[in-house]
């Protein structure tokens, strides 16, 4: 098909476009409709993502900015379906249902919905602050103190000035936390750079490409971890010049990883000779989770029907091959790394999603009761 249109007649030309928006909504719709039902079955997890958001990025392409768009607006579909028809026929559009979102409830949807029919983005935004008015709240902006005048300042030790945060605000960064979860369980996340509900920027960290194999670092910190900073940068004088915060937090990162990766799979240079098999099935020994984490690569192993390994390398899991109850050993051939999503997925294909549905509400009850005993 061609895409030079400069043959059309002026009518045509506006007919057909007038045609196209009008499929164009019609199939946003529809693929909200899908995109819901693939989040509600998590189908993404044998796909070999661990999250709706990983796979609409990177199996469906689309942007990071599209997939929580989509996310966002397919989730609120599911709980209010009027809408999907609102949006085939123009009523609403995209931008306004990610807006009215976090707002619906089962009480107001049906109003709300009516209300911000065929409004702009910016009436969308006035609607909301007229029936969900918020407290003013003045912006604060902080700044790391200068290094000393005498070292050359690096851009990755700049610290730009960071608005904080009102009081209402809605969640973490959506590339945080990936939009786990189904539709049922979860509400959606803000997008990377959202404007948060008090009319403030969201502060968040930023680790951005400036150079070959150079990072530009911007992060808000508080009080206690800059009191860490510079006491480590104190304890590190005598090899690294305070100024260098770039070499300060190598040198701590060295350390934090060290210790990180002992506590995670019990790395060492010394391993201890084996003390035979744990009396409790479900401890995994430490020369298992050593040799696990390196033959795996510490990722997790989860393979799709297509052949796509899941790539997720956070909140990694040693998983048992054969489920305990049924009599798995933890072995380096039994054991193998799962990130947390593909752990539950397992664990539903063995043993059935409802009774893990039940097993972790039991969870919850029981975290509830200890923490209410806490308390009292």
């Amino acid at each position: 098909m061609g895409y030079s249109l400069s043959h059309l007649p002026d009518q045509t030309l506006l007919r057909n476009l007038s045609t196209l928006i009008a499929q164009d909504r019609v199939t946003t719709a529809e693929l909200l409709a899908h995109l819901a039902e693939v989040d509600a079955r998590k189908l993404y997890l044998p796909a070999g993502y661990p999250s709706m958001y990983l796979y609409c990025v990177h199996e469906l392409r689309l942007c990071e900015q599209a997939a929580f768009k989509r996310i966002r607006a397919a989730r609120a579909a599911r709980r209010y379906p009027a809408i999907l028809p609102a949006l085939a026929d123009g009523r609403l559009h995209l931008s306004t249902v990610v807006l009215l979102a976090p707002y619906l409830s089962p009480g107001t949807s049906d109003k709300l919905l009516c209300a911000a029919e065929h409004k702009t983005k910016p009436q969308i935004e006035q609607l909301l602050a007229e029936r969900f008015p918020r407290s003013e709240v003045l912006s604060m902006v902080e700044a790391l103190p200068s290094p000393r005048p005498s070292v050359e300042r690096d851009p990755a030790e700049v610290a730009r000035p960071t608005a904080q945060l009102s009081p209402g605000t809605v969640g973490p960064p959506i590339e945080q936390e990936h939009v786990q979860g189904s539709i049922e369980d979860r509400g959606p996340q803000l997008s990377p750079g959202t404007v948060a509900l008090g009319g403030n920027p969201a502060p968040r960290s930023k680790v951005v490409p400036i150079a070959t194999e150079r990072f530009a670092i911007q992060v808000t910190i508080g009080k206690t971890a800059h009191d860490k900073l510079r006491h480590a940068q104190a304890l590190l004088s005598y090899r690294i010049s305070a100024g260098d915060l770039a070499g300060v937090l190598e040198r701590v990162l060295d350390l934090a990883i060290t210790q990180l990766e002992k506590q995670k799979f019990a790395a060492t240079s010394k391993p201890r000779a084996s003390q035979g098999r744990p009396i409790n099935p479900r401890t995994i020994p430490a020369r298992v989770r050593r040799a696990v984490w390196q033959r795996d690569g510490g990722q997790c192993t989860f393979v799709s029907s297509a052949g796509h390994r899941c790539s997720a390398r956070e909140r990694l899991e040693f998983d048992h091959v054969d489920p305990v109850a049924r009599g798995g050993q933890a072995t380096v051939g039994t054991i193998r790394l799962r990130c947390r999503a593909h752990n539950q997925y397992a664990a539903e294909c063995a043993f059935g999603a409802e009774f893990m549905r039940r097993k972790r509400q039991q969870a919850r009850e029981r975290r509830e009761a200890r923490a209410s005993e806490e308390v009292e």
